[in-house]
C-alpha cells in the first residue's frame, strides 16, 4: 500500500485541526469501543460543518459535520483527527459518504491503528479522486491525535482496555500516614484535575482492600466542565477474588451513581454471591491465578469484551503492583505533595514482586509536568525494559544472589 503524501500546515489550517482535535477531546471517555474522533469541513475559507463522534452507535465524526454542513460539503476540504474508517461496523463506512458529497480534499491527522483500516480508507479515498494528506508523524498536531487515540489502539491491538494508573504522594513517597489516614495528601486544584481525568474514562477500577479501606465512591465531581453530556457515568469497578465486602459500602448502595461491576473470582460460593447481587451491581466471573488472585489480565480481558477502552486504576499498592508486574500499565498520572510523612509502615504507590535490578526500571516516554497549586503532577506513557518480564527476571535474580 503506498504512503500518503505528508503534508505541512498553514496557520490557518492548523487552527482548523486544532479545533478538530478539540471535538475530539469533548468526548473522551463517551465515545467507547470506537475512538473519540472530531471533524471540521472547510470550504472557501469557511468553517461549514462540524462533527464528533457520538456515543455508541451513532454517526461517526465525519459524518456529523456532513450533515451540518449539508450542500456545502460539496467541493469543501476535510480536517480529520483520524482516518475516515472505510469498513461497515454498527455504522456505514465514512469513505462512502464522504465520496458521495463531493469532498475535494481530506487532511488527516494520524492512520487508524485498526489493522482492518490502517490505510485502506485513505487508499480508498485516492481511488475515488479526493486529494488526500497526512499530517507528518513528528508534528505536534499529530502527537495529539496519536494521544487521543491510544486507548483505542490497544482496544483493537491488545484486546484490553488500556490502563491509566494514578496516584498521589508525599515527597518521601507515602500515599497515608503509617494510621491510614490519607485525607488529604493533594490540594483542591490536583483533586480537581484527577475528577477531570475520571470524567475522561469507561471506568474507574480499584481493589477490594481499598474499596474496604477507603470506602469511596469512586464518582465524576465536576462543578464545571467543558465536555459533552455523558448517558452514563464510568463504571465504579472492583476486583475480588473472595468476594469478601461489607454490605453497607458506598459503590453497593449508591446505585443512582452509576452501575458497580465487580470482577470476582470464579470460586466465589453462591451464597455470597446473593448477598453481593443488588440493584445497580453487576457481578462478572473472571478465573483465577493458581495463587487464588483473580486474574488482572483476564479481568482486563474482560473489560474489553463488554466494550471499555480506558480504564483508570486508583488502586491500592498490591493492585497496582500486579497490574506493573503484568505491564498492564500504560499511562502513569503522579500528583506530588511537597509534604513528609516517613514511616516504615506507611502505604507505598506499588507493591507487587516487582524488580530485582534498578537497569531494568521502567521508564516514561512522552513525559510531561505540571504544577497544580502546589502540588507536581508528573504522567508520561510506561516503557518497558524488554528484559523485565517478571517470571524471568525473578530466575535471573535468584540466579545472581546464589553467585554472591
Amino acid at each position: 500500500m503506498p504512503e500518503e503524501a505528508t503534508i505541512v500546515l498553514s496557520e490557518q489550517e492548523r487552527q482548523i485541526m486544532q479545533r478538530a482535535l478539540e471535538l475530539a477531546r469533548a468526548v473522551e471517555g463517551r465515545t467507547s469501543p470506537r475512538p473519540p474522533v472530531g471533524a471540521v469541513l472547510v470550504r472557501d475559507g469557511q468553517m461549514v460543518g462540524q462533527g464528533a463522534t457520538a456515543p455508541p452507535y451513532g454517526p461517526h465524526a465525519e459524518v456529523e459535520a456532513l450533515r451540518e454542513a449539508g450542500s456545502h460539503a460539496q467541493g469543501a476540504d476535510l480536517y480529520v483527527t483520524l482516518e475516515p474508517c472505510c469498513i461497515a461496523l454498527h455504522t456505514p463506512p465514512c469513505t462512502e459518504a464522504l465520496i458521495a458529497a463531493g469532498i475535494r480534499r481530506v487532511v488527516v491527522a494520524a492512520r487508524d491503528p485498526n489493522p482492518h483500516v490502517d490505510g485502506r480508507g485513505l487508499q480508498r479515498l485516492r481511488q475515488a479522486g479526493i486529494e488526500v494528506a497526512l499530517l507528518d508523524e513528528d508534528d505536534p498536531l499529530a502527537r495529539q491525535a496519536r494521544e487521543l487515540l491510544r486507548p483505542f489502539a490497544t482496544l483493537v491491538r491488545g484486546n484490553r482496555p488500556y490502563v491509566t494508573a494514578k496516584w498521589a504522594m508525599t515527597l518521601d513517597g507515602k500515599m497515608a500516614a503509617y494510621t491510614g489516614d490519607a485525607f488529604w495528601i493533594s490540594g483542591p486544584q490536583a483533586r480537581a484535575w484527577a475528577h477531570q481525568l475520571r470524567d475522561r474514562v469507561d471506568g474507574i477500577l480499584v481493589g477490594a482492600g481499598t474499596a474496604r479501606r477507603d470506602d469511596p465512591l469512586l464518582t465524576v465531581r465536576l462543578t464545571t466542565d467543558a465536555r459533552r453530556p455523558r448517558l452514563q457515568p464510568p463504571r465504579r469497578l472492583v476486583i475480588t477474588s473472595s468476594g469478601q465486602l461489607p454490605s453497607e459500602l458506598r459503590l453497593l448502595t449508591t446505585p443512582e451513581a452509576g452501575e458497580t461491576w465487580l470482577l470476582i473470582g470464579e470460586r466465589v460460593p453462591a451464597e455470597r454471591r446473593t448477598l453481593l447481587a443488588r440493584p445497580g451491581v453487576r457481578l462478572i466471573e473472571v478465573p483465577c491465578e493458581p495463587t487464588g488472585r483473580v486474574d488482572l489480565r483476564q479481568a482486563l480481558q474482560r473489560l474489553a469484551a463488554e466494550g471499555l477502552m480506558h480504564i483508570l486504576l486508583e488502586g491500592g499498592a498490591a493492585l497496582t503492583g500486579s497490574a506493573f508486574d503484568c505491564r498492564c500499565i500504560d499511562h502513569v498520572a503522579v500528583i506530588v505533595a511537597p509534604r513528609l510523612i516517613g514511616g516504615a509502615g506507611a502505604p507505598i504507590p506499588l507493591a507487587g514482586q516487582g524488580l530485582p535490578r534498578l537497569s531494568l526500571a521502567a521508564t516514561l516516554d512522552d513525559q510531561r509536568t505540571q504544577t497544580l497549586g502546589d502540588d507536581l503532577l508528573i504522567e508520561g506513557e510506561v516503557r518497558y525494559h524488554p528484559s523485565s518480564s517478571v517470571a524471568g527476571e525473578a530466575a535471573e535474580g535468584a540466579k545472581n544472589l546464589t553467585r554472591k
